[in-house]
């Protein structure tokens, strides 16, 4: 009895942990993230070719499980800027103190990826009207930024941010802070592509997975 009772306990445990690893229904359809388009290595001629934007836009699992499935997207890393301290860990940049912002950094090709193509992307990702805050995420690490490389860039974020302000998606004015790149530091390991491998945690299947689905970044079984 107690052999069948740990069998039966066995297989629902099996079966639980299929059904959280598997596929998400939403709208009745069985759906799966589509894999990532960007190569995890680049040559050194590869490299030279990019472009480098860094992006804020609340937590930094988001934004990179978001971008990294665009095409001419080639590298994005979760990282910290714009604080006042160096090497900040990410128990430091959650208390706000230290100034800094969660990030990615982003190395697209722009032959095949326009910048104002890769902000199009940025602005549908999150809500760049709420200061400080995406959601439930609060504080001055989860706040609207780019961060520019270079004075073309710099127009480009300027001109894009406008033409959104003013195309009356928003209701309320957009609070993004456009500002001169500073030092990248980049976040621990487990960070790194975080949703590749915590695709059933919570946090990704609240708050992940719906942005997929708004970008069109699902695919159907």
């Amino acid at each position: 009895m107690i052999r069948e009772a740990s069998k039966i306990t066995a297989l629902i445990i099996a079966t639980t942990a299929l059904l959280i690893a598997g596929p998400a229904i939403i709208g009745g359809k069985i759906v799966r993230p589509i894999e990532p388009v960007t190569p995890k290595k680049l040559s050194k001629e590869e490299s030279a070719k990019l472009e480098t934007l860094d992006l804020g836009a609340g937590c930094f699992w988001c934004i990179e499980a978001v971008l990294e499935r665009i095409k001419g997207v080639k590298s994005v890393e979760s990282g910290y800027m714009g604080g006042i301290i160096k090497n900040p860990t990410y128990r430091q940049i959650c208390t706000g103190a230290t100034g800094h912002a969660e990030i990615v950094r982003v190395k697209f090709d722009p032959e095949k990826l326009a910048i104002a193509q890769l902000l199009e992307v940025f602005w549908e990702l999150h809500d760049p009207t709420t200061l400080n805050r995406q959601g439930r995420d609060e504080g001055t690490q989860y706040r609207s930024a780019i961060f520019y490389h270079n004075e073309k860039q710099k127009k480009a974020a300027e001109m894009s941010k406008a033409k959104k302000d003013k195309s009356g998606k928003f209701r309320n004015p957009i609070v993004t802070e456009i500002t001169k790149a500073s030092t990248f530091y980049a976040a621990e390991d487990y960070h790194q592509d975080y949703f590749e491998a915590n695709q059933s945690a919570p946090y990704c299947r609240v708050v992940i997975w719906p942005k997929l689905a708004k970008l069109g970044l699902l695919k159907e079984e």
